[in-house]
């Protein structure tokens, strides 16, 4: 076992061996322009664009007209909200959203708020749940959307996207789901479910950094978006640029693994994520479980470690990767908006720490992780009764 041990899969994975040989001759031998129409190096790269676009197609069920390539799904939610509030404008002007969300969909709702646009932001229970009613209730005749990831990034709970997009349907409203998270460990028959939009990255499934997608329907409702990059009217007019050609092959070869390899792979971690949580509450005092108990992501397990500050139990554990909260946040010292967002006790939200499994994680790996949270988090304890102890002496 090599160290240090990378327990942080949610943050990003490591580029997939199968997927970067595939992705190699288009950094140097078919290295052409997709838009350049008069020779065949432009006709090598927009071949393996659109083979590219019919695989990530074939495996979320949809048509390949209906994939247009982004950076990631950050931009696809931008692209998304952004772009609907603006062509929908004669319909209506208010989104539905959840306080949990992924902040490029929380801060896009925040930037048309201060356009006019009306936003509510649904409260979620202590699992960080949206029950369809809720939904239902928030919808008002001026409602033109309701955004909701489809796992959290943080706490790995699920949402019920098929009710939820079957009651955004009897309103005639458009549902869109930030996938990033749950895109290779979860089943989605995307071409299947009431979803209109849905946005995935590759770098969360074992894919190039930089490269993404967004699923937009275009029948039943067929919907336009406004661009928010101009310039070429590359990707349909939607998203002008030269196409990433190694990072659209990539993500297509990564996509194409996770669908044929989920359902092992899914097993593998959720037994993993299973034995650590039955040893970390049977060893130690004080943890509890944040998230959904049950319908969560297989590979997320986020604890609270009481009485141990997750900034110290990090540094302790300098030997392995794990985080307090979503990668997209780090330049915020404020606590996780998604355990504020569950009424935890301020003890439970600044004690928390998540562990992300994946792909090449192993069973000797697990073992040392929880071996090495165990006497970290019994040793931080300690110090901390002595440290209280010290301070109630010095101020007699």
């Amino acid at each position: 076992m090599k160290l240090p041990v990378y327990m942080d899969y949610h943050a990003t994975t490591p580029v997939d061996s199968r997927v970067l040989e595939t992705m190699l001759p288009y950094f140097t031998e078919k290295f052409g322009n997709p838009a350049s129409k008069n020779h065949q190096f432009g006709w090598i790269a927009e071949e393996a664009v659109e083979r590219a676009r019919s695989i990530i197609a074939k495996v979320l069920g949809v048509d390949s007209g209906e994939i247009v390539f982004t950076s990631g799904a950050t931009e696809s939610n931008n692209l998304v909200i952004k772009g609907l509030t603006d062509s929908l404008r004669s319909k209506g002007n208010h989104i539905i959203s959840a306080v949990t969300e992924h902040k490029s969909v929380i801060d896009s709702c925040r930037r048309l708020q201060k356009y006019g646009t009306d936003v509510t932001f649904l409260q979620v229970d202590q699992y960080g749940t949206i029950a369809p009613e809720q939904v239902r209730r928030a919808i008002t005749p001026k409602t033109i959307l309701v955004t909701l990831m489809a796992a959290n990034n943080e706490i790995g709970t699920l949402h019920n996207l098929f009710d939820i997009g079957s009651i955004c349907r009897e309103h005639n409203v458009l549902f869109h789901t930030d996938a990033a998270q749950a895109i290779g460990k979860v089943f989605m028959d995307v071409g299947s479910m009431p979803v209109d939009f849905l946005s995935i990255s590759g770098h969360k499934i074992y894919g190039p950094k930089g490269i993404g997608a967004l699923f937009i329907r275009n029948k039943q409702p067929k919907v336009r978006l406004t661009p928010q990059i101009d310039g070429g009217g590359h990707e349909k007019g939607l998203r002008s640029g030269t196409v990433n050609v190694p990072g659209a092959v990539g993500l297509a070869k990564a996509l194409e693994i996770a669908g044929e390899e989920m359902t092992n792979e899914s097993t593998r971690l959720r037994a993993y994520r299973d034995t650590m949580w039955k040893e970390f509450s049977t060893q130690l005092q004080d943890v509890f479980l944040n998230g959904h108990p049950t319908n969560r992501l297989p590979n997320n397990l986020n604890v609270s470690f009481l009485n141990v500050e997750d900034s110290a139990l990090m540094m302790s554990l300098n030997d392995i990767a794990v985080s307090t909260g979503s990668a997209c946040s780090t330049l915020d010292p404020a606590p996780s908006h998604v355990l504020k967002a569950l009424n935890l006790p301020p003890d439970r939200i600044q004690s928390a720490i998540r562990f992300g499994l994946g792909r090449y994680s192993t069973p000797e790996e697990v073992e040392y992780v929880i071996k090495r949270v165990v006497e970290s988090v019994e040793k931080l304890r300690g110090r901390s009764k002595f440290t209280r102890k010290h301070e109630t002496i010095n101020s007699v």
